[in-house]
């Protein structure tokens, strides 16, 4: 079919005036349409129309065709098209069926921009709300990831961050097809990311452009494409977010270079406002000095853990430990070094435990044990043998060979209550008839309504 002649003022309207025949075929576009597609009107006469749809629309974009062709007027359909240079042009077609010459007539209006601009606001909610939802970092960057790849090709995307106290970067969420997660180093022995984060400056490498200050990628299989960007904070720069491209399919261009740059300063807000608040529940949940979960954080999860005993019929044990002339480390080595101590003792209790046992500062030199899932009560003494057995190496405290021997004290769900206040009171007990016997023993406490064993379970001389 010879093109169709239209009329001079067509060659002045911005959007493009496109006809097509019955079998898809460009017969005619206007001189817009290569501003907005990138192709000039001889490029495209005689092809058909669907080549230049986006894949994935092309299904529902034969379908509206259907119906116009069936006769139907089509007001504001929207689908994407791939511009010569590769990048993606969002459409809005108004269009119809010439029943008389068996084309269809339509106008392209470019809605690009206005698209980008919805997208980057969805982007920059969605970035919030994920920093006020995100439990942890990595699923805030897990969102960040998604929120990045409705606005560019992202398939391979990393986050580093930086350690300024250590000079290490190190990254915390990395997905790439081609090389696995990089284990923490020093900023300098990455190229790329010290570049973007001593320069505080994106850096986008591509095959037709290499900035000469740019570092020597000393990885392979390289790139095509590599964008970082770095994110600012009022303290300086945490990290970056980089993107890597394998193929033309993931080009990167100086547009998606500023896209991402205005996005990074949300990003990074966002992984502020997350750490903060991790840190700040940290501090609430957690004895500052030895990292162990505080008196709140044991009293909840013993309040979790005795309606589980209960359901599954097992034993629970508490073991409340306090260290035996703790205040003559203080007063002869000073405070510093009794803090040293009361960390090692941290140490020492959680390496006689299981992962899935609680270890916990109350205050002072006092600690507890929460051991779960028991089915003998020698399971709970077993361990406070170890403990003891594990004291009897003095503390090293800076060149100070420093002996210190726990008194323990032991109850046991059902046995001596069903409670927390009730079982920290028996453990609290049978652990003072340990340190007034000497010390360096376990007492296990009496059932309710019976006075605590004078006894000794257990100990070590010393």
């Amino acid at each position: 079919m010879t093109a169709l002649a239209p009329p001079t003022i067509v060659d002045l309207i911005l959007d493009a005036v496109c006809i097509v025949d019955a079998e898809g075929r460009f017969v005619y576009v206007s001189p817009s349409f290569e501003r907005i597609f990138g192709y000039a009107p001889e490029e495209v006469v005689g092809r058909r129309m669907i080549e230049l749809v986006h894949a994935d629309d092309r299904e529902r974009t034969l379908q509206a065709a259907q119906r116009i062709m069936a006769g139907a007027l089509q007001f504001h359909f929207e689908n994407r098209y791939v511009r010569k240079d590769g990048q993606i042009a969002h459409i809005r077609w108004t269009a119809r069926w010439v029943e008389e010459q068996q084309v269809r007539l339509a106008v392209a209006h470019d809605i690009t921009e206005r698209k980008h601009t919805e997208a980057l606001q969805a982007a920059i909610y969605s970035i919030s709300e994920a920093a006020q939802a995100a439990e942890d970092l990595v699923t805030l960057f897990a969102q960040i990831h998604q929120t990045i790849g409705t606005l560019l090709p992202a398939s391979n995307f990393s986050v580093a961050l930086h350690d300024r106290l250590h000079d290490t970067v190190s990254f915390p969420y990395h997905v790439n097809e081609r090389h696995p997660a990089p284990a923490p180093r020093p900023l300098d022995a990455d190229a790329l990311c010290s570049h973007v984060i001593r320069n505080g400056k994106t850096l986008l490498l591509t095959p037709d452009s290499l900035p000469p200050t740019a570092p020597h990628m000393a990885f392979a299989p390289r790139p095509l494409y590599w964008l970082g960007v770095p994110l600012h904070t009022q303290a300086g720069v945490l990290g970056a977010l980089v993107l890597q491209g394998y193929s033309e399919e993931a080009r990167y261009s100086s547009r998606d270079e500023e896209l991402l740059q205005f996005v990074s300063t949300q990003v990074a807000s966002a992984i502020e406002r997350t750490q903060m608040r991790k840190r700040l529940q940290h501090m609430a949940q957690y004895d500052q000095l030895t990292h162990l979960p505080n008196r709140q954080l044991f009293l909840d999860r013993l309040k979790t853990a005795l309606p589980r005993a209960q359901r599954d019929q097992t034993l629970l044990s508490l073991l409340f430990v306090d260290l035996d002339r703790f205040k003559q480390v203080n007063d002869t080595l000073g405070h510093s070094m009794g803090d040293l101590l009361l960390q090692r003792v941290a140490q020492r209790l959680l390496e006689c435990v299981r992962a899935s046992d609680t270890v916990a500062r109350l205050g002072g030199d006092e600690f507890v044990v929460l051991l779960e899932s028991g089915h003998a009560a020698e399971q709970a003494t077993a361990v406070a043998e170890k403990i003891l057995a594990a004291f009897i190496q003095p503390f090293d405290l800076e060149g100070h060979q420093v002996p210190m021997w726990p008194s323990i004290g032991i109850a046991i769900y059902p046995d001596h209550g069903g409670d927390e206040s009730l079982l920290l009171s028996h453990a609290d007990a049978a652990m003072y008839l340990s340190k007034k016997g000497g010390g360096n023993q376990v007492r296990m406490a009496s059932a309710p309504g019976r006075a605590l064993r004078d006894t000794p379970q257990s100990g070590v001389p010393h």
